[in-house]
């Protein structure tokens, strides 16, 4: 389904992002790359998955793609990224993994670029907020997959240092047909 949660942040993310790179964490098939290349941002785009990205490739010509897994060092230089958008893709991970790969997003971002930041809520019961083996506190075995989720606490802890937070919203949406609650948060880097 449609999820166009981008599309009230898009000035801001144009204005921040102005000639310096956009750096995707987690692009699926490209529904945000298409929105961010859309409005002239140069992006550059990764993702785990093979499958995703061939389909991202074809919908968004203009991005650069690369398979990747987000535990990797980034592939832009420190202070070079405008904008980083991860939208539902820093959940997969342990606590202080988690805040190390927040780490190096700061790091790769120019003093005032901004992350755009989907995460999963603890209210996430349709997608394994509860039900499952916990790993570690709201970090479960999810059908065989770790997935982690967070309360505003928990959101606001991960972002506690060197960012200046411009919004954090709980929202609901019907990106995967069944509800799915999540955190929205963007912040800028300081």
């Amino acid at each position: 389904m449609a999820d166009p949660w981008l599309a009230r942040w898009l000035p801001m993310a144009v204005e921040h992002a102005g000639a310096h790179p956009v750096l995707e964490i987690g692009c699926g098939h490209g529904d945000d790359t298409a929105v961010l290349a859309g409005a002239g941002l140069s992006v550059q785009a990764f993702d785990l998955s093979a499958a995703a990205l061939a389909v991202a490739k074809l919908r968004v010509p203009s991005a650069k793609f690369e398979q990747r897994d987000i535990r990797e060092p980034l592939p832009l230089p420190p202070q070079s990224a405008g904008l980083v958008v991860a939208s539902l893709s820093l959940h997969y991970f342990p606590w202080a993994q988690t805040q190390d790969i927040v780490a190096r997003i700061h790091a790769v971002l120019r003093p005032g670029g901004v992350l755009l930041c989907r995460l999963n809520s603890t209210e996430d019961r349709n997608f394994g907020a509860a039900g499952h083996p916990e790993i570690e506190p709201n970090f479960f075995m999810v059908d065989g997959q770790p997935k982690r989720f967070f309360d505003r606490s928990a959101a606001e802890a991960l972002f506690a240092q060197g960012w200046k937070q411009i919004s954090l919203q709980h929202f609901v949406t019907r990106k995967y047909v069944r509800s799915k609650a999540l955190w929205e948060a963007v912040l800028e880097r300081v």
